[in-house]
Order: structure tokens, then C-alpha cells, then sequence
């Protein structure tokens, strides 16, 4: 099925699998309204799409994703340029790693905030919408560590947990509206959100970001009546 002229919002946009993500939908045709805190990063990716190297449209909207207004006016956003909301997809993410007494309440409540609650806001907020619509997709960019712990995990995995049990609910909650809700949970990607950062040697054989891209593609343009419930990949090399 096509995306062509879908219209498709996408948090933590600015890098990584987010600008991926909203580059590869646009170049498919969907109408892409991309969010994250930096404008800077955010205006260079609206710019490229504008010089034609797409064939949909980005619009930059810089926001924080654990403020309730600025998800509101991301929505808006979308609603005053398209019209409609058909696809939101929740990517923002953060992680940090610590022994359980190591760990510090703000970095607690940080991680909480942007991976839990700014998932929460943006979807309440496009969920009338997609309501009065009958129909709209809601992805949330989860992680293989939804469904696994590890030793100095504990808060980042507590925050994937979580998102997989508001998965959930919702899917049980907007189905008779014709709302589709799928989880996609990666293994290992070389990004930004290592420590060594992106393209470092260690991580030339992870997920890049463009793979990750192309699943969020192939979920979304599944037809009507397919939903993807849950997504998991990993590299070759990452045992799961």
C-alpha cells in the first residue's frame, strides 16, 4: 500500500533513526511533520527536503516531548499543513546506564520523562484526531531490552518496559476505532545514542539508522486491514 500524501509525525527527528525515518517516508511521498528539541538540526533536514530531494514535504516544528504543549502544538502542526493525522511515530528516546545506587533521582526521572511520558503526551495528543478519523497508525520505537534485562540496565529497561505495557493497553483501547498500535524493538544501531557515538569502529557491523528507516516503511505501508503488533530486529552479529 502506498504512503503517498499520508501524513506522518515523527519525535527525535533531528538525528539517527528519526531523520532517517522522516527523509525515506518523504521520498515515498508522505507529508512528514518531524519534532526534537535542536531547530538547528531540525531546519537542515526541513531545508533538504525543500531543495527536492524528496517527493512529500518536511515541516520543522522544534519541541520537547516531555512538555504537553509543545506536543499539542506539533499536532496543530500537522492538522493546519495536512489536515489529517495518519501515522504517529514515537522515536525520542534517552538512556543511561548505572548500577541501581549509582543512579541519581533527575537521571531517573529524565529517562522516565523522555522515554515514558513523551510518549504518553504525543499520543494523547494526536488520539481525538485519529478518533474523529476512524483510522491512524500510532508506532512506538521501543527496544529489544522491552523484553530483556541486563546488569546496569535497570533504569533504561524499566522505561522500555513500561513503554511495551502502555503499548498494551492502548492497543486494546483504540482497535474498535480502527487505530493501529505497533511496537518496534531493535537490537544494537549505530547512532548517536552510544556512548563512542555514530560511526565508531566497534559499531560498524550494528543496525544503521536507514535499516531501521526501512522498517518503520514496511510497517506502515502494510495494507488496511494488517496491523504489525510487534517488530523485532537485530544485527547478524548481536545474540539475542
Amino acid at each position: 500500500m502506498t504512503i503517498e500524501n499520508k501524513t506522518i509525525i515523527i519525535s527525535g527527528a533531528s538525528r539517527g533513526i528519526g531523520r532517517a525515518t522522516a527523509l525515506l517516508l518523504a521520498q515515498h511521498g508522505a507529508n512528514v511533520v518531524v519534532t526534537a528539541r535542536n531547530a538547528d538540526e531540525l531546519n537542515q533536514l526541513e531545508t533538504e527536503a525543500a531543495k527536492g530531494h524528496v517527493r512529500g514535504k518536511i515541516v520543522a516544528i522544534p519541541g520537547d516531548v516531555v512538555n504537553e504543549s509543545d506536543m499539542a502544538a506539533v499536532v496543530q502542526t500537522a492538522l493546519d499543513h495536512f489536515h489529517r493525522i495518519d501515522v504517529v511515530i514515537n522515536n525520542a528516546g534517552y538512556g543511561i546506564f548505572k548500577n541501581v545506587d549509582e543512579i541519581t533521582v533527575d537521571e531517573w526521572d529524565a529517562v522516565m520523562a523522555t522515554n515514558v511520558k513523551g510518549t504518553f503526551l504525543l499520543t494523547k495528543a494526536a488520539l481525538p484526531t485519529m478518533k474523529a478519523q476512524e483510522s491512524g497508525h500510532i508506532i512506538i520505537v521501543a527496544s529489544d531490552v522491552a523484553k530483556r534485562t541486563f546488569a546496569g540496565g535497570s533504569l533504561y529497561t524499566a522505561s522500555k518496559y513500561a513503554q511495551e505495557a502502555f503499548m498494551g493497553a492502548l492497543r486494546k483501547e483504540v482497535r474498535s476505532f480502527g487505530i493501529k498500535v505497533s511496537g518496534v524493538y531493535s537490537g544494537l544501531v549505530d547512532s548517536h545514542f552510544h556512548e563512542k557515538g555514530h560511526g565508531h569502529e566497534t559499531s560498524k557491523h550494528y543496525l544503521q539508522s536507514e535499516d531501521m528507516a526501512e522498517s518503520m516503511l514496511f510497517i506502515i505501508s502494510r495494507p488496511a486491514h494488517v496491523v504489525i503488533d510487534e517488530f523485532m530486529v537485530h544485527p547478524l552479529e548481536q545474540e539475542y
